[in-house]
């Protein structure tokens, strides 16, 4: 006899089987989204009546399914990109999606014949671009580096707002009733208003504290296990802890926490060995979660309603894109004017068809309640439902699939195929190292014989001078590689230089103004590299730090730089 727990056993292992079919079909035919395929697949599922017996709701997305895409997505996020993005993620997924949602709200009431309140709450389920379509879409697709940093950024971070948003416009629905209209007064606005400054910024600080609680523990162990361990409760812990104790946001509290523990966590408290382990381990469950989420989007579609509503959908597809539009050209061109490192045209569009409408809006629209408080049915509850998953479909099938070909036809390269080789040799370069180091410290330990030890420092430092010279002929046919080696190269030691003198001061050291100037001085450089100019040269001095010229004013020559080193 089938009991409750075998019967899920065999729905998840169905949603499984049909994956695997996919991911073989896929493998097959190449150059075709794995994520997408998926989703079409539960589409035909779903049209053919095939039914897996799980059933898709709002607590599963939001507090089973997203909490891991969303930690993995920032855990792997490059920091030092992400904070040098800043202005124009910050500028998107905070004011660019409020006024989106204002622009949508007040046109759609005339376009879909909804009340005011109605089409608000639309927009704000809608708008907010979905980390899970976008990340797993830009992976596959390997966009570059940048462009990938300002969607994904965007991404992670405006769902936080549009949660807020979207809680805050539906318990006015609740109040206003099955009319759906209510006065916003200026009392109302700043309510709302402060309601979303106090859920993102509350959702930072519980993010920034468990993942320093985390950090801590994880920098005195060195046991790799109980440390994916402790990821997981940062995952989900911080997300609960936000979202349901403290009723800040749960989606920024975890995008912090794996910004944190994914940056300065692997920097400073983790053993190669620890960060194999819980990178592959996160990698493996965002697959498997994206495998799942996907397969029941499309499963879950409800494809008669979408007929029926077929007018409203066309109508809501073509405003969300042109919305997206509205906010994106002007914003990105209004920051280029007091940036150095400008947002391309070209990204600019990417970033408009790019904004994918996925798993995040399909959550909430699931958690509309049937009924009011007053018991009379939730107005427009079945064309919102219609309406959300038509856009979603369009955006994720349409957009998803064309998104290759925006960037060819663009011109925007994703990586050469010299670029692809560097990489592969740095990779290489890396693991030959630290296998050299793990000889060492068995030997040292006696766990390895000294003529075993031989042979095998023998042979990967035999490779390692191959790969050596490997790259440094390959840095010297591609000069623009070897530029951004150096960029990449002096960011992360520029860092390094600003850490050592924050200690420095912390510990008394250096004055508080010391420390200032010697920050300020580092921030320069650091913005010379952010613009593309190196201050490292071969044969000269790019750059001639401040303490030279106080060390010269007191008469201390070895301060002074030589003439073939000031000329330019």
């Amino acid at each position: 006899m089938v009991t409750g727990i075998e019967t899920e056993l065999l729905n998840l292992l169905s949603v499984f089987i049909l994956a695997a079919g996919v991911g073989v079909v896929v493998a097959k035919v190449g150059n075709f989204p794995y994520t997408i395929a998926l989703l079409l697949a539960g589409l035909a599922a779903s049209i053919l009546g095939v039914q897996f017996g799980i059933e898709l709701s709002h607590d599963i997305i939001l507090l089973v399914l997203l909490p891991p895409l969303l930690f993995e997505g920032a855990a792997t996020t490059d920091l030092e990109q992400f904070r040098r993005n800043l202005p124009p993620i910050l500028a998107l997924a905070v004011p660019g999606l409020i006024i989106s949602v204002l622009i949508l709200g007040v046109v759609g009431e005339a376009a879909f014949d909804f009340p005011l309140l109605i089409a608000l709450l639309f927009a704000s389920m809608i708008l907010p671009t979905d980390p899970v379509s976008v990340l797993a879409l830009f992976e596959e697709l390997g966009a570059p580096e940048r462009l990938a940093t300002i969607v994904e950024g965007e991404s992670l971070l405006n769902d936080g707002v549009g949660v807020v948003v979207f809680t805050a416009l539906l318990a006015l629905v609740e109040e206003a009733g099955q009319s759906g209209d209510i006065a916003f007064t200026s009392d109302l606005v700043v309510d709302v208003g402060l309601e979303i400054v106090v859920s993102s910024v509350g959702g930072t600080v519980v993010g920034l504290v468990a993942g320093y609680l985390v950090y801590r523990v994880m920098i005195n162990l060195d046991e790799h296990m109980t440390e994916i361990v402790l990821t997981a409760i940062l995952a989900y812990g911080s997300f609960l802890l936000a979202e349901h104790y403290v009723g800040v946001s749960g989606v920024i509290a975890t995008v912090v926490a794996g910004l944190f523990i994914g940056n300065k966590g692997a920097e400073y408290a983790m053993s190669p060995q620890t960060k194999i382990s819980i990178f592959n381990t996160w990698e493996t469950a965002a697959f498997i979660v994206n495998t799942f989420i996907f397969v029941a989007i499309g499963t879950a579609t409800p494809v008669n309603q979408l007929l029926e509503h077929g007018r409203l959908i066309l109508v809501a597809i073509v405003l969300v894109v042109v919305v997206r539009a509205i906010i994106v050209y002007p914003i990105t061109t209004l920051l280029n004017q007091f940036q150095s490192n400008d947002v391309s045209l070209s990204y600019q569009h990417v970033m408009v068809w790019g904004g994918l409408h996925g798993s995040i809006p399909i959550a909430l629209v699931l958690g509309l309640p049937a009924t009011l408080p007053s018991g009379t049915p939730f107005p427009f509850r079945e064309e919102l439902r219609a309406m959300v998953f038509g856009v979603a479909a369009f955006s994720l099938i349409v957009q998803g699939l064309s998104m290759g070909r925006l960037l060819n036809g663009l011109g925007i390269v994703t990586r050469s195929p010299a670029a692809e080789l560097y990489e592969l040799l740095v990779g290489r370069a890396r693991a030959v190292d630290s296998a050299l180091d793990a000889a060492e410290e068995l030997e040292s330990a006696g766990e390895l014989s000294a003529s075993t030890y031989e042979e095998f420092t023998t042979e990967y430092e035999r490779e390692k001078a191959d790969l050596d010279t490997a790259i440094r002929e390959l840095l010297d046919e591609h000069p623009d590689i070897r530029h951004q080696e150096v960029l990449a190269g002096e960011r992360r030691v520029l860092q390094r230089e600003k850490s050592a003198i924050m200690d420095a001061t912390r510990s008394g050291v250096i004055s508080d103004d010391v420390g200032d100037r010697l920050m300020e001085e580092v921030d320069l450089k650091l913005d010379r590299v952010n613009s593309g100019e190196t201050t490292v040269r071969e044969h000269e001095e790019g750059y001639e730090e401040f303490w030279r010229t106080r060390a010269a004013e007191f008469g201390i020559a070895a301060a002074a730089l030589d003439e073939d080193e000031t000329e330019e």
